[in-house]
């Protein structure tokens, strides 16, 4: 006897998925002005091919290479100090707005109201640190401290401040949470729970987090260069105003280097906390 073919029941949902997808993609593109087309025009190959062509091969001379490890060693400074200044915020800022760390819920029979009055004003501030772009806090800074690090520095260390808070505050809240609640209920302060209940299971996830953020603030120093903040972003600019891509190669491969380091750091780093 022939058995008849099993027909997937969820493959019409999924094609309706499908289908909305689509349709609230179709908007974006359009108000994005998406158009692939233009990259085929006969005067836009010429000369992007023309510039592309002049990446090999990349430069290598020793004044270039001097200022290339300056300009380096500038972004990551940028990067590693903005990051630090921001945990200096985010940390208290996260053991304020996590509820796992809330004396009010460890303790039975307290009214937790008080406890949510400090947290939403804490994750209010959290939202808002995050909300605006780093390139905006960059722009806001050249004008206010001249060109230079140090507006790189203050935009990466706010932005950056309310995304580690937010972020560390759920991760407090994703991991057991028994032995820190047993801790407070035994008269344990929010500090002495955090270290002894709460960061032992959380070390791994905080430290991955972290050093992908750092990551991702070496990206954002070169990008906030192109408005002054300095760097490889702001050398990266000159050399492609001047049309030297040879220039642009070597950096690129620097910032891919620089972007490998820290993938690799943060492997070492994941393997001794797990």
């Amino acid at each position: 006897m022939l058995s008849t073919p099993h027909r997937d029941p969820a493959a019409l949902p999924r094609l309706l998925l499908t289908l909305l997808a689509l349709l609230l993609i179709w908007p974006g593109i359009r108000l994005a002005e998406l158009n692939p087309a233009v990259l085929l025009q006969a005067d836009n190959l010429r000369t992007m091919g023309g510039f592309v062509g002049d990446f090999w091969p990349p430069a290598h001379d020793c004044d270039f290479l001097t200022l290339l490890l300056n300009a380096t060693l500038q972004t990551l400074a940028i990067a590693t100090a903005g990051m630090a200044l921001a945990l200096l915020l985010a940390v208290p800022a996260s053991l304020l707005a996590s509820q796992a760390l809330s004396l009010s819920a460890a303790a039975q029979g307290r009214p937790r109201m008080l406890g949510q009055w400090v947290r939403w004003p804490v994750r209010g501030l959290l939202i808002f640190l995050r909300s605006v772009p780093e390139i905006v806090w960059a722009l806001l800074f050249v004008r206010g401290v001249g060109l230079g690090p140090t507006a790189g520095v203050l935009a990466i260390a706010i932005t950056y401040a309310g995304m580690l808070g937010k972020v560390y505050a759920e991760i407090y809240e994703s991991v057991e949470q028994r032995p820190a609640q047993a801790l407070m209920q035994s008269g344990a302060g929010r500090l002495s729970a955090w270290l002894y209940g709460i960061l032992p299971n959380a070390a791994a996830e905080l430290t991955s987090y972290t050093v992908y953020r750092w990551e991702c603030a070496v990206r954002a120093s070169v990008v906030m260069g192109f408005v002054g903040a300095g760097g490889l972003g702001q050398q990266i600019d000159v050399s492609m105003r001047m049309f030297a891509g040879a220039e642009v190669a070597s950096m690129l491969l620097t910032f891919l280097l620089l972007v490998l380091l820290a993938d690799q750091l943060s492997r070492v780093l994941r393997g001794r906390f797990t």
